[in-house]
């Protein structure tokens, strides 16, 4: 199928074509079961060893293996008339697929030309970089008069099924209540001219058929967004919102991306698909969608009204975060194309779904940090240490306290900053390569020389902080240590054959085992 994908049911045609889709046409609960069905498949090659023991699931087990990793399209959930798609970005394939490449690496290229610092010298090089500029204009979101995501529209006073005609799960035994969790919130800034637009996934929980939560943490815009109009409630008492559910997997991307403060995400989803993106306004709210998008929750936050308790809710630590005040919404509409797919995610103990937007981000914005830290090489955002938990830096290495200096640049970059542990390594260490990455983690470090300890914001999640949000990191050093750091013993050399006796093994090979 020709990318861009118009909308979320082309992908999902794209990946039946390629055998990435899993049609279950048994009826399944929305509570719980597709969770436990989809933990399963997601970590089909990967199950935990106590759970593949276990007699009483050793059918689902090898079902599971037999099946492998897809993405899964439940036909027929219990109570429901639309069907649910899950872990359809939950592979490397199938996230490379939604972004229209083959290597996440040909996005970072493209940033890293729009990004390039230089000042042209040449007529040529003006007029190069004059063509990029109107490039990016090209991927600005387009207005229209109307859309798929409207042909059928459902108002509150109308009294009619709203939250409750959707599929929405309950993911974890002790979560507090249906989350909606695959979103695209869109915002606005009352601050800023324009459209002033901001969209961010975070989670929904449903509490009835038109009242959720948002939970946005203090950190992320879409938070920043509701304080500010909180501070001009003399001339506005509500701040509108829209949820949008089964965007085009490229807009779906853009709401997780760590973009630099007022880069608008739908640009960043039109530069993925190298197209704009359309978008209709709503209808009973000032906020434009997408709109080819399967679903819209409209509605707003009632600026005078008290806060509600979310959660709590198993998060992608793999443990739950706690329940917490965070503000009502009010649905007016919802809204839905024909025939819509529900589309949604669980998170929890990796791998799950999220690992792979996690991964797609950090080759894709790497060109990012390299703007600010050009000595940094690559890093490896580790599954389990669940993105803010743990970052491997490779760099060059040119000066004493060289790693030092890269950790504190970190933790002063954007969502960077909320990292709890950097290790940084020399740029002859394969830091894809855990086990690699261990022996020098391990091997090099002398833990009162080479690690240090700050203090600073932490993730919101980070439940082992005495202080929520606020707590201890610590930088580990993992490059060979000179001596104009100190060090006056002999650096021991690393264990490795001669190339010639590897070059003569490799030739008589066969002949040792005939």
């Amino acid at each position: 199928m020709t990318y861009p994908y118009k909308n979320l049911q082309e992908f999902i045609a794209d990946l039946e074509e390629n055998g990435e889709l899993l049609r279950i046409k048994a009826p399944v609960d929305v509570d719980l079961e597709i969770t436990e069905i989809t933990d399963r498949i997601s970590k089909a090659v990967c199950l935990d060893a106590n759970l593949a023991n276990d007699k009483e699931h050793s059918w689902a087990n090898d079902l599971a293996k037999q099946v492998g990793n897809k993405a899964l399209l439940f036909e027929n959930p219990v109570g429901y008339e639309i069907p649910v798609l899950i872990n359809s970005l939950g592979s490397h394939k199938r996230m490379k697929m939604a972004l229209g490449v083959d290597d996440y690496d040909i996005i970072a290229d493209r940033i890293r030309e729009f990004i390039k610092p230089e000042v042209p010298e040449s007529l040529t090089a003006k007029i190069q970089k004059l063509m990029q500029m109107s490039e990016i204009r090209k991927f600005i979101p387009k207005l229209v008069s109307k859309g798929a995501c409207q042909d059928n529209v459902i108002y509150a006073e109308q009294d009619a099924k709203l939250l409750d005609k959707l599929p929405i799960i309950k993911c974890w035994p002790e979560d507090g209540g249906n989350y909606i969790t695959l979103t695209s919130v869109f915002t606005k800034d009352v601050d800023k001219l324009g459209s002033g637009r901001n969209v961010g996934m975070y989670r929904v929980q449903k509490f009835d058929n038109l009242t959720t939560a948002i939970h946005w943490h203090k950190h992320h815009d879409g938070a920043h967004n509701y304080q500010k109009s909180l501070k001009k409630i003399d001339g506005q008492n509500r701040m509108e919102l829209a949820v949008v559910v089964g965007a085009d997997p490229s807009i779906i991307y853009a709401g997780t991306a760590p973009l630099p403060p007022g880069i608008d995400e739908m640009i960043m989803a039109g530069f993925i698909r190298r197209k704009p993106v359309e978008l209709v306004k709503c209808k009973t709210i000032d906020i434009e969608v997408p709109a080819d998008a399967e679903i819209v929750i409209e509605g707003y936050i009632d600026l005078n009204e008290e806060q509600i308790i979310e959660g709590p809710f198993g998060d992608h630590t793999g443990f739950y975060s706690l329940a917490d005040k965070y503000p009502k919404f009010n649905v007016t509409a919802l809204t839905h194309c024909n025939n819509p797919v529900y589309a949604t995610t669980i998170v929890g103990l990796p791998p799950q779904e999220d690992c792979y937007l996690g991964k797609a981000t950090e080759r894709i914005f790497l060109p990012l940090l390299q703007l600010v830290c050009p000595e940094i090489l690559d890093m490896d955002l580790p599954w389990d240490g669940v993105f803010h938990n743990c970052v491997l830096v490779k760099i060059d290495k040119k000066y004493a306290g060289h790693a030092q200096k890269v950790m504190n640049t970190i933790w002063g970059m954007g969502q960077m900053a909320w990292t709890k542990s950097i290790v940084v390594f020399d740029k002859d260490v394969d830091i894809h390569n855990y086990s690699e990455a261990a022996l020098y983690a391990f091997g090099n470090v002398d833990p009162q020389r080479d690690m240090i300890f700050t203090k600073g914001a932490l993730d919101i999640l980070d439940h082992a902080s005495t202080i929520m949000g606020f707590g201890s990191k610590v930088g580990i050093d993992a490059t060979k240590k000179w001596a104009d750091e100190g060090f006056q013993r002999e650096w021991p050399g690393l264990i490795k054959m001669s190339d010639e006796v590897v070059k003569k093994v490799d030739e008589r090979w066969s002949q040792y085992f005939n």
